[in-house]
């Protein structure tokens, strides 16, 4: 076997890599046969060691007070893992350690990774008192000097990788190993094999707790490709999913723009308690207009509060800062609106959209306040509405012979179905007639308006008014 694999052990001051400092690590580095080159040390943390942590582990303050800081060893350790699989028994616990040291140190450290307790389960699973490193000592007779210290768990780990080895042969091992790799992303309890079902499609995704409950819900045009990124991540919420996540199911849109609607619905009414960008009913950003001194109407993108939430003149608000600042652009070129007001400026020089022949000059006094503030009202009236107009938008349904239907009628989103391409002629009613009613929330309008503006391949039929 021309593979290597570091089999690593850390002892750390507590649970959280974010947290939490490491205070020992060990690493034996394996060809698949044996052990060919070690590497242990006590590390600084550079705080107490809390008195649990010396309990189980026989590491005091008094023990690393001496011992070089992680910076001084952080050679070594990319050193020995070069080009190497990083293994580890709960592997997840010690590649974040690592992966969140060299963070503070401003480097990117990234390894591939293979889980021994994972591994273990597959290899041994008739195994009695479960797959915990101590569990297999014990059932294994694997002789320990030194439990809890890390080069000790490391050689146990060791045996019990060899063990994984001889029990399956090097052919099964290696596509044990191509398999547990992708595993050792995977939270504790979900199975590679639930990921691998999921589909390279466009609709949305659920994760599930324990006890069945939805904790999340996403979106994606390529499910599988994201849920498996969720699982790479390394970050706050990833914790999270490694905490609660035990099942995937998924709902197939065809269309993207169905896709957001409904992750939009799905987080609004289930309230899962992983999302957290969508649970705020508020309005962060709004466009305010006001008259200059004089008297030419001007707009301002501002951030909504408590106190001005009710202010008259506030025409829109959006659920981003993004949403409110398309919308100002839109406004400002379908309008021909004058870039310094804006923002409420009265400037000495016109500015790039009259130099473009897109604005009269009213920044500058070139246009009557008459004439530009006729154009700002049309704008207003716009602004205040979250639609431009009435209208079917269609776009790509579950199957080739599937169309998605949204409907915006009555300057409100009515909700999306499909419709039978193969039936015939789609008319207005027919159309209509497929939507499921949803309801709208802040939201809506600006992942509607973002869509087409992104998408101008998608057909949309104008109502009449």
């Amino acid at each position: 076997m021309s593979q290597l694999f570091a089999i690593v052990d850390l002892e750390t001051t507590g649970g959280r890599a974010d947290r939490e400092k490491i205070i020992e690590v060990a690493i034996a580095l394996h060809d698949g046969e044996k052990i060919i080159d070690r590497f242990e040390s006590l590390i600084n943390p550079e705080r107490t060691v809390p008195y649990n942590i010396t309990r189980i582990t026989g590491i005091s303050t008094d023990m690393v007070k001496d011992a070089p800081k992680f910076y001084e060893v952080a050679k070594r350790v990319v050193e020995i893992t070069e080009g190497a699989i990083f293994v580890a028994h709960n592997v997840r616990f010690d590649y974040s350690f690592l992966k969140f040291e060299f963070e503070r140190l401003g480097f990117t450290y990234t390894r591939k990774q293979l889980c021994t307790v994972k591994m273990s389960r597959k290899a041994f699973p008739f195994l009695q008192g479960g797959h915990s490193l101590g569990n297999l000592i014990t059932q294994f007779d694997i002789k320990v000097t030194d439990r809890h210290r890390a080069m000790a768990d490391v050689l146990a780990t060791v045996e019990v990788f060899e063990r994984i080895i001889k029990m399956n042969g090097s052919t099964d091992f290696t596509a044990m190993m191509k398999k547990g790799i992708k595993e050792a992303i995977l939270p504790t309890g979900l199975a590679i094999e639930t990921l691998e079902a999921l589909p390279q499609a466009t609709g949305v995704y659920y994760f599930h707790n324990e006890a069945g409950e939805i904790v999340y819900v996403g979106k994606s045009i390529h499910i599988k490709r994201r849920v498996f990124e969720h699982f790479r991540s390394k970050n706050h919420k990833a914790d999270k999913m490694e905490r609660h996540v035990r099942d995937i199911t998924y709902e197939l849109t065809g269309s993207e723009l169905v896709a957001l609607l409904k992750e939009s619905h799905e987080i609004r009414s289930m309230n899962p308690i992983i999302n957290k960008s969508q649970k705020g009913k508020g309005k962060p950003m709004g466009i305010l207009t006001f008259e200059n001194q004089k008297g030419y109407i001007c707009f301002n993108n501002i951030k909504i509060t408590a106190k001005n939430r009710n202010h008259p003149s506030i025409v829109a608000a959006y659920e981003k800062p993004s949403f409110a600042a398309m919308a100002s652009f839109r406004a400002k070129t379908d309008f021909e609106l004058c870039d310094c007001l804006m923002d409420g400026r009265i400037g000495e020089k016109s500015c790039l959209f009259q130099q473009m022949g897109q604005c009269s000059g009213a920044g500058v006094e070139t246009e009557t306040v008459e004439e530009y503030n006729e154009r700002a009202n049309a704008a207003i009236e716009r602004l205040s509405s979250p639609y431009d107009y009435d209208c079917i938008i269609l776009d790509k349904g579950r199957t080739d012979d599937e169309t998605a239907v949204v409907l915006i009628e009555e300057g409100m989103y009515q909700g999306y179905g499909y419709f039978d391409s193969t039936s015939g002629n789609m008319n207005i009613d027919d159309l209509k007639s497929c939507i499921q009613h949803y309801p709208s929330n802040s939201n809506i309008p600006g992942i509607i308006r973002t869509f087409i503006a992104s998408n101008k391949q998608v057909k949309i039929i104008e109502l009449e008014s």
